[in-house]
């Protein structure tokens, strides 16, 4: 019995999208183009579109913390079943998770300090920095502060970092206490499925907050934010090509051939750059994996953990976006900021992996622990699709190298494997 058919009643899956959202991306780019002409040739009515892009903001701040609590608290129980169950595989699994994911956040934070996109496009216009940020504690205060004395205060007042802390007790205590446990879980599936939905249809309304924010910073700025949003995309593209690099020397000290093995999931990765949807991709790559020789037990539990916990791509994303943001508040990353979104990013893209704007979501999660204004969230939405198709490409290779890494470590009866890439044996 594989993970997936384990948990198949409390992992929660949306419909198909529809014709709508399918077209969506365009819808953005048209918003982006009307909002830059709106901002261009009409300053003054470019300025009075602001509180359009304001109530999007805040009904994507409206779910962060049910989502973020749901979303955790159901990928650590499912984690904490499926390790007694499957033991070795998934262990290893989440190790090499975790330690990708951390990886891909402090190299986003690197791209930043070697490029500062943020620098030129003046933010600050967009909000007050609260004098109490998450940004200026030290890091003892910080650590104290993870523990909430009262969960529901820690909520009302969307102390991200408190939420997840809890969340990930909560999570591992209902794998622990039997049926009662598997019961809660399945309520945390229903809450999560519902705020998947509104995230669904909030982001429908993005094209018009795209233009309305773009419309507002043009009539403030003119070109600048233009340049600073492209170095943005520029920047995480060199910060992919890093990642991919990483990937293939961790392929080489397994023993694989990364040309081979890139070669040979051509197909999958094709299909997640111009679709932007790892969901798409899911029933080719797992087929592919076997034939090169992963036993199924390995493929067909990996990769459905991997594509909710794994995601290399956006978690690079998420910390250069929001660094992105700091610097363009005027803020310098000291190292208690820097701890910040370490944290905060490698546990916000855990258990968001089948939400659409997923990024975007986890983006929302790490600056509200941060205590920004969040108005700079529309003006990565109105980028979003550029920057989208490379994280999701790399999202499928980081799940590719995982699967190769338990299969080369986990060792539970392979079969002969099809392909050249297989490691040699001593």
């Amino acid at each position: 019995m594989t993970a997936t058919a384990i948990s198949a009643d409390i992992v929660p899956a949306l419909p198909a999208r529809s014709r709508w959202q399918r077209t969506l991306p365009l819808q953005m780019l048209a918003g982006l183009a009307v909002g830059c002409i709106l901002g261009l040739l009409f300053p003054d009515l470019g300025k009075s579109l602001l509180p359009i892009a304001q109530a999007f903001i805040k009904a994507l701040r409206m779910i962060v913390i049910p989502l973020v609590f749901s979303a955790i608290a159901l990928g650590i129980y499912n984690m904490g079943r499926e390790i007694s169950l499957l033991g070795r595989i998934v262990a290893i699994a989440f190790a090499w998770f975790f330690a990708a994911t951390a990886l891909c956040v402090v190299a986003g934070l690197g791209v930043n300090a070697i490029f500062h996109p943020g620098i030129g496009a003046d933010l600050s216009i967009a909000g007050q920095v609260p004098k109490v940020s998450g940004v200026k504690i030290d890091l003892v205060a910080f650590l104290l502060d993870l523990v909430p004395v009262n969960v529901v205060s820690a909520m009302a007042e969307q102390k991200v970092l408190q939420v997840l802390l809890f969340g990930i007790l909560f999570g591992a205590a209902l794998a622990v206490i039997g049926p009662i446990g598997r019961d809660v879980a399945r309520v945390l599936a229903g809450v999560q499925l519902a705020m998947m939905q509104i995230v669904r249809w909030i982001v429908l309304l993005s094209p018009l907050a795209i233009a309305a924010v773009m419309a507002w910073l043009f009539s403030s700025q003119g070109m600048s934010v233009i340049v600073a949003l492209a170095k943005l995309v520029g920047s995480l593209y060199v910060g992919l090509v890093f990642i991919v690099l990483a990937m293939w020397l961790v392929l080489l000290a397994i023993g694989q051939n990364p040309l081979a093995v890139t070669s040979k999931i051509a197909e999958p990765l094709l299909l997640a750059f111009s679709t932007r949807s790892s969901e798409t991709t899911l029933p080719i790559h797992m087929e592919i994996l076997e034939r090169m020789g992963v036993p199924n037990k390995v493929v067909s539990t990996v990769i459905p953990l991997g594509y909710s916990f794994n995601q290399d791509g956006s978690s690079l994303y998420v910390s250069l976006a929001v660094a992105f943001v700091l610097e363009a508040h005027g803020i310098t990353l000291a190292w208690p900021a820097m701890v910040t979104i370490v944290v905060t990013g490698l546990l916000a893209t855990k258990g968001m992996g089948n939400v659409g704007g997923g990024g975007l979501v986890a983006a929302t999660t790490v600056l509200v622990a941060l205590g920004m204004p969040l108005e700079s969230v529309a003006i990565l939405a109105a980028i979003d699709v550029f920057m989208d198709m490379g994280r999701t490409t790399v999202n499928v290779l980081g799940n590719t190298v995982a699967v190769l890494l338990v299969n080369r470590f986990g060792r539970v009866g392979a079969e002969p494997a099809a392909s050249a890439a297989e490691p040699q044996q001593a």
